[in-house]
């Protein structure tokens, strides 16, 4: 499938997303001006292809945008092994903003994703700027993906097994809102690496240091750990907090919704 800026921009469309675009329209432009960077990493089972809309709406708006596949996922995929690790995400990330000399970005995760960008502020917050949780998991130290994920009895049986990678799940679960969208992720999502989701994490609260945070969630998709995070963040005043609408979009909302996302990024960056 190839996606030209016309049909992403068919796309927001089809979403109202350009006139909530128009509508935002100063502090859009404010942003636009300054010409960010953005690093997008994606969730499970997805890989850097899942933002593809999102990325030509940012470019076609002069921002810089990253969006690479995680180790063993996606155009990577090929590289699936039992020494992937949670680390190995996060150096992943790491080794981006070093051979790229990305300084003052704006870094997001999606769901899984969460877990990746906590760990490698450790090492480069002070080349992020801004940090994005969409509909993501927002872990605290000593965590691990096992414990808080949907997929925990999937994980289980196949660390039991001896897997590499745990299977793809149905799309049907994301709540994806198109049925072609829906259709595309199902036959680009690849193995997610088992043994990322074992791995502690180690934070010492670098990630509360990052000047502008934000947590988005996508209520249609039902995940009790994402409310949790929502609120949480709620409480505390260093933190933006967006709630996109049932009809806006599921879980895969830079597919849904990617409009009304980058409407969010650009006003949060």
């Amino acid at each position: 499938m190839v996606v030209t800026r016309r049909t992403a921009l068919k796309t927001v469309a089809a979403g109202a997303g350009l006139a909530t675009l128009a509508a935002s329209g100063t502090q859009i432009a404010h942003s636009q001006a300054r010409g960010r960077t953005f690093v997008l990493i994606h969730g499970a089972w997805h890989g850097g292809w899942c933002w593809r809309y999102v990325t030509d709406l940012l470019t076609a708006r002069g921002h810089r945008v990253y969006a690479p596949s995680l180790t063993g996922l996606a155009d990577r995929s090929h590289l699936l092994s039992n020494a992937i690790n949670l680390d190995t995400h996060i150096n992943d990330i790491i080794n981006l903003f070093r051979w790229e000399d990305i300084d003052n970005a704006v870094l997001v995760g999606h769901s899984y994703g969460g877990w990746p960008i906590s760990g490698a502020v450790e090492k480069i917050g002070d080349k992020v700027a801004a940090i994005v949780y969409l509909d993501a998991f927002l872990p605290e130290n000593g965590q691990r993906g096992i414990d808080f994920s949907s997929y925990q009895v999937q994980t289980r049986e196949a660390i039991a097994k001896g897997e590499v990678g745990r299977p793809v799940p149905k799309v049907e679960d994301f709540k994806i809102l198109d049925p072609k969208n829906a259709a595309w992720v199902q036959t680009r999502m690849t193995a997610q690496p088992t043994r990322l989701a074992t791995q502690p994490i180690v934070l010492t609260g670098a990630r509360e240091r990052i000047a502008k945070k934000t947590y988005i969630r996508a209520p249609r998709y039902p995940q009790p750990t994402f409310d949790a995070a929502l609120a949480k963040c709620k409480t505390d005043p260093t933190w933006k907090t967006f709630e996109l609408k049932a009809s806006e979009s599921g879980h895969d909302v830079m597919v849904d919704a990617p409009g009304r996302l980058v409407e969010i990024l650009l006003q949060v960056a």
